[in-house]
């Protein structure tokens, strides 16, 4: 069976398994996360490869930026093509910033690469919790000045995509936790990203907050839904107080718009 992208996926009954099969909810396009539930116990692959499937059934699976058209999901007996809508990017031009943060000095890479490891090592966690379900909400309130997926371009020279969203707001100004989590980093002043913190919600999600110009919680602190983690600010690689706000699964960069509405006018 083959079932179409789109923005939401109905709930889907697979029979033939042993208790009501499975139901599948998300954003089927680059960027976008789909979340699942089937019967306790039953294995679930994406791709091939064997995601974690928690006590009550949930799962959670994403497509990243440059997604391919298709996954197929096996649920228990059942293998399902899902194909993933493509998406246009815009091209973001930023100026002004200093030459060492669009080209770094040589005596800076080795720190870079330890601190890119961390991060990366955040990212491949994979833990039991199942905070992804939530509804999330918006960790800062302001202007959104990048969006997901855009083409950069650093003192007229073209770099990687941007893969969050920038949110302007003013500096010192709180910024939340979206869903419930635990802190996996909380960092002052990393090069890139300033003040970063990063939050494990479980099955491989993860979301990071970076320019921070205060880091409010510590390694290992489990947080709430709508409580502190810092405030914004403009550290590390920026032009001015603002959110950078990013959300993966695994190594899949995802959209944190999809995931928490239209932005709202107060906290």
């Amino acid at each position: 069976m083959r079932i179409g992208a789109g923005i939401l996926l109905a709930a889907l009954l697979l029979f033939g398994l042993p208790a009501a099969a499975f139901e599948l909810a998300g954003n089927a396009v680059q960027g976008g996360m789909m979340i699942g539930r089937t019967a306790p116990g039953t294995p679930v692959t994406v791709d091939g490869k064997p995601v974690r499937v928690s006590p009550d059934g949930m799962f959670v699976f994403g497509f990243g930026r440059d997604h391919g058209e298709s996954v197929i999901l096996t649920v228990g007996n059942r293998v399902e093509t899902i194909d993933v809508a493509r998406r246009d990017y815009e091209i973001q031009r930023i100026d002004g910033l200093p030459p060492k943060m669009v080209t770094p000095p040589e005596d800076v890479l080795a720190r870079i690469r330890r601190e890119n490891a961390e991060i990366a090592r955040v990212r491949a966690l994979d833990t039991d919790a199942s905070h992804f379900g939530q509804d999330w909400i918006w960790p800062s309130v302001g202007t959104v000045t990048g969006v997901f997926g855009s083409q950069r371009v650093l003192n007229g020279e073209p770099r990687r995509p941007h893969f969050g969203i920038d949110i302007a707001a003013p500096a010192g100004s709180d910024v939340v936790a979206p869903t419930d989590g635990v802190v996996r980093m909380a960092e002052a002043d990393l090069y890139f990203t300033g003040g970063t913190v990063m939050l494990d919600h479980g099955h491989g999600v993860t979301s990071v907050y970076s320019h921070l110009s205060k880091v409010s919680v510590e390694v290992g602190r489990s947080v709430r839904q709508g409580e502190k983690i810092g405030e914004v600010g403009s550290t590390g690689r920026s032009t001015g107080a603002h959110l950078d706000w990013r959300v993966n699964w695994f190594t899949e960069r995802l959209d944190p718009g999809l995931l928490a509405g239209p932005m709202p006018e107060t906290r």
